[in-house]
């Protein structure tokens, strides 16, 4: 891909990966490789959902910072995230961590009642339209790399949730409503995370970066401050100057382990500058696409395909197994061997070659 790839993370609209019956069409063929070329070479990509939907993003946010407004400067011992990770299907409702001075309500339906616990206090409004917005893009946006990969089609149905879930079902995928840095939350002041620069106040994360363990993530943000690593090892602000309808997604480990190392996940860390005029801190809603807890990552579509499968991908791992391992992320720091995303051979035809001219 060298000096032949894309010039900037790349922008596809939702709707033209929408897949149709019968033989695809131009655009949808430009947009999958628009989207496969920028998570190749940026980690992420920008999708662009209709006009309409922005306005239901926008409210969630708004709804966001009332809600983390109007929480208590810091949080009871129960509410203390510890990073189980034998609760990575079971999070629900708010939990912070003063660690990383953040805070997050976790939307799982089947799990998280929507009717307030107390007369006091009320929930984030909207999640359930927007865990379905999310949900259904991060589907379609799964199938399009499946495409791309040349599999067949809907090769992930069986390790993810029903849709609709059955009676009694608790979704292994989950919203979580974020709040990093708000001014009012006391978590920093406990870990010394803050400091001053050039009379800004910075923030600095106990970890550098970091990874989901999710297929497919999908972030919307009411300010800039997420930064991915890119294929050449730079940090990239993918958040910066983005549309009300738009969203950045970027790839997570269980796609990288079902795809046979194929899709390289996202590294990704959060830098909250300047933030000590602002009231609310930094709001986000992060949509995170599951595996389900009973099932296996399995590369048996990716041999199907006439993929080369590597030994450490070989037997199936139960999803619950891998959720608890620990990932330790030195070989993704590696870059330069990049194997995955070559260019489709020409009897594909001469699509690749416009979408590289394509001024998207």
């Amino acid at each position: 891909m060298a000096g032949n790839g894309l010039s900037s993370l790349g922008r596809v609209k939702l709707a033209d990966l929408a897949p149709s019956e019968g033989l695809p069409s131009d655009a949808y063929k430009i947009s999958v490789s628009t989207l496969s070329h920028s998570l190749a070479q940026y980690s992420a990509v920008i999708i662009q959902f209709p006009a309409s939907d922005g306005a239901l993003l926008r409210s969630g946010l708004d709804s966001a910072r009332l809600y983390f407004h109007q929480r208590a400067s810091y949080p009871a011992a129960d509410m203390i995230h510890t990073n189980d990770s034998r609760e990575w299907c079971k999070t629900s409702g708010y939990f912070a961590d003063p660690q990383l001075w953040q805070e997050i309500y976790d939307y799982r339906p089947g799990l998280t009642p929507m009717e307030p616990s107390n007369g006091m206090e009320f929930h984030p409004a909207g999640l359930p339209d927007i865990f379905s917005l999310l949900g259904n893009a991060a589907r379609v946006i799964l199938d399009a790399i499946s495409f791309y990969l040349n599999l067949r089609s809907s090769p992930f149905t069986e390790i993810l949730d029903n849709v609709p879930l059955r009676s009694r079902e608790i979704s292994s995928s989950a919203l979580s409503v974020c709040c990093y840095a708000r001014p009012s939350f006391q978590g920093a002041h406990h870990h010394n995370l803050t400091t001053q620069e050039d009379g800004q106040l910075v923030m600095y994360p106990e970890q550098e970066h970091q990874v989901d363990k999710s297929l497919i993530s999908l972030v919307k943000s009411d300010k800039a401050g997420l930064l991915v690593r890119d294929l050449h090892g730079r940090w990239v602000l993918v958040d910066e100057h983005l549309g009300p309808q738009e969203v950045v997604v970027y790839p997570g480990l269980a796609l990288y382990q079902a795809t046979a190392g194929y899709i390289i996940p996202a590294l990704h860390r959060t830098e909250i500058n300047n933030m000590q005029d602002n009231m609310y801190g930094r709001c986000s809603l992060a949509f995170k696409l599951m595996p389900k807890s009973m099932t296996s990552l399995s590369c048996s579509e990716m041999r199907a395909a006439g993929h080369g499968v590597e030994a450490q991908f070989q037997l199936p791992i139960p999803v619950d197994d891998f959720m608890q391992r620990s990932h330790p992320t030195e070989q993704l720091l590696n870059r330069n061997t990049f194997q995955n995303y070559n260019f489709p051979t020409p009897q594909d035809g001469p699509w690749i070659d416009e979408m590289l001219v394509q001024d998207l």
